[in-house]
């Protein structure tokens, strides 16, 4: 999004080419995982509580905004914290929570957690679809996309320090620089890259040292890692990705939604008529390449979930690469 809105491409030559890979949380999330969320809004004493992005990501058959619509109690929160203020005023409803997001919005989700553990709060659950980066970031490298570097999110790093990239550098020498989001950030980063690659000599840098430490955030992971342990997940348009999904410890399993509606009707099927969203986030292809973009799929009618959230590849390109207002 930031890279569309300052018009970096065009400052860049053509022999840079800048691609827009599975950062977008909202994005990789798997189809089956909105039919998990629809399923739990129509338990009759369930009250669903979601981030706005989410709610527009349509599922098999509908989304939450369409079951908003139909009268479900679905409620939009600016923060899981709200989702716990919600669970307190209303102790006879159980209150649901999707947790989607990187290392950056799990270690909230693990501190709610603990909040609900503290006050004894009962009635509070979260549906886990939160996912860590290097997992991913490899396996688009061993699926054969052409990448000579990444410019590593800013904010994840935040969290998790630079040190969860060195693996990237060390087993497939490939350059890894942090960068922020301002543009003169994102240009830093750029050239950092292509010095690298002018030397032979990929590594990992630090452009957003300003913000990010080697160490990261300690404190946060350790209630990430406290309140979720790894597991295999399912990334959109990429498939089963081992040890790249955060799900609930057993020490704080009585929390978890999916434990406790066992009879979800998840399926691994995130197959969109006509659309390409899979190959935009593996960097294959770009939103133009997608015969609905701009015509059947737009912001405000979305088919895919890279058109939903304003973090996504094709509301990124409709708004500003394409000119629109």
């Amino acid at each position: 999004m930031s890279i569309h809105k300052f018009g970096i491409p065009s400052l860049l030559p053509e022999n840079i080419k800048l691609l827009s890979g599975p950062g977008c949380p909202v994005c990789v999330t798997s189809r089956y995982f909105i039919d998990d969320t629809v399923a739990c809004s129509k338990i009759d004493d369930v009250i669903l509580t979601t981030l706005g992005d989410l709610i527009r990501v349509p599922g098999t058959e509908t989304s939450l905004h369409e079951e908003k619509s139909a009268g479900r109690d679905i409620r939009i929160v600016y923060s899981v914290l709200d989702a716990i203020k919600i669970a307190q005023d209303n102790r006879d409803k159980k209150i649901v929570f999707p947790g989607i997001g990187f290392e950056t919005t799990a270690p909230l989700s693990a501190a709610a957690i603990l909040q609900a553990t503290e006050i004894g709060l009962d009635n509070f659950y979260i549906l886990s679809a939160h996912k860590i980066m290097p997992p991913v970031m490899a396996a688009l490298i061993d699926e054969g996309v052409n990448i000579d570097g990444y410019i590593c999110p800013g904010h994840v790093s935040v969290i998790t320090g630079t040190q969860i990239y060195e693996p990237i550098v060390k087993n497939y020498a490939l350059g890894c620089v942090v960068s922020g989001f301002e543009p003169l950030d994102i240009l830093q980063s750029i050239y950092m890259l292509v010095h690298q690659i002018e030397k032979g000599q990929p590594e990992l840098e630090n452009q957003y040292c300003r913000a990010v430490k080697p160490e990261g955030n300690i404190k946060a992971q350790k209630m990430m890692y406290r309140v979720f342990k790894t597991r295999d997940d399912w990334w959109r348009g990429i498939g089963i990705i081992p040890d790249s999904g955060l799900s609930l410890t057993d020490e704080f399993k009585a929390f978890d939604a999916g434990q406790l509606f066992e009879s979800l009707p998840g399926t691994h099927s995130d197959k969109d008529k006509g659309c390409i969203c899979g190959e935009i986030l593996k960097g294959l292809k770009t939103p133009e390449d997608c015969p609905l973009f701009s015509k059947a799929c737009t912001p405000v009618d979305p088919v895919g979930a890279c058109m939903v959230s304003s973090e996504g590849s094709c509301a990124a390109w409709y708004k500003y690469a394409r000119g629109a207002v």
